[in-house]
């Protein structure tokens, strides 16, 4: 029998970060960023490749959405939902450790 594990939530305090298995490469035949994990490759579009590119461990959510905030001259609050939204959806598929 498998044992679950838990299902982290995303929160302003979390650290994110790509797990060992999971790394981002550039693919000089498509001219694009890839996301490798063992058994699949996303290509992910250029917010999720600074999303992801900013979960160095070292940097809070909270933190990622201030600077995506003013890099993209957006509002605070309409980048953290989406920021929110994919990290989760990353998290729960073990691409991102939180």
């Amino acid at each position: 029998m498998m044992a679950l594990h838990e299902r982290a939530l995303v929160s302003p305090r979390s650290v994110p970060s790509l797990p060992k298995h999971v790394r981002i490469q550039y693919d000089p035949v498509r001219q694009a960023f890839a996301v490798l994990s063992p058994e699949k490759v996303f290509w992910p579009n250029d917010i999720s490749l600074d999303i992801l590119r900013r979960c160095d461990g070292r940097s809070t959510v909270g933190h990622i959405i201030a600077e995506l905030a003013a890099d993209y001259d957006a509002e605070q609050e309409a980048v953290a939902a989406d920021v929110v939204a994919f990290l989760q959806e990353w998290s729960d598929k073990l691409l991102v450790k939180l």
